[in-house]
């Protein structure tokens, strides 16, 4: 396996493993997952398997806020250079590679980046089911967060790296 920024090449395989992961009403759609790949790609990492295909990917602005909001759905500006809070919007394993441990390796890798570009911690919004999973993965549960993206329940979860 092989993680790396996207390439607007992937957008079918992303939009593929993104509607398969996520209800109509959660999923980004391709014209905002195209944007993040354009706007936000040094945040924006793929797993691709042995014979090139995508695997998983996560996603996410740089924001100022410990919390994700709502508008971040809506749309990305440039990631500051360093500070900040790395973002997750989407995270996603395709079906046939779940179970060998992509999601968490594409998480490692975001914390990597994230601890060297110096930002304040790791956010992102998960179902309860998922809880778990980010704190294996190291994260904190904070709470309910206010968002009501896709008419959903969402989980505050937390990576300090200050």
């Amino acid at each position: 396996m092989k993680i790396t920024n996207a390439k607007s090449a992937d957008i079918d395989e992303i939009m593929t493993i993104e509607n398969s992961g996520f209800t109509t009403d959660e999923a980004a759609t391709e014209p905002a997952m195209a944007e993040r790949i354009e706007v936000i790609n040094d945040t924006f990492l793929v797993a691709y398997g042995d014979e090139g295909e995508v695997q998983g990917y996560v996603v996410g602005p740089v924001v100022g806020q410990r919390y994700l909001t709502d508008d971040l759905f809506e749309k990305v500006v440039n990631n500051p250079e360093k500070g900040g809070f790395q973002s997750v919007l989407s995270l996603a394993v395709s079906p046939a590679a779940q179970h060998q441990q992509i999601g968490s390796k594409l998480m490692e890798r975001l914390i990597d980046d994230a601890r060297i570009a110096k930002r304040d911690g790791i956010t992102l919004t998960c179902l309860c089911r998922l809880v778990p999973f980010y704190e294996l993965n190291g994260f904190t549960d904070e709470g309910l967060s206010d968002s009501t993206h896709g008419g959903e329940v969402w989980h505050n979860m937390v990576l300090e790296l200050a």
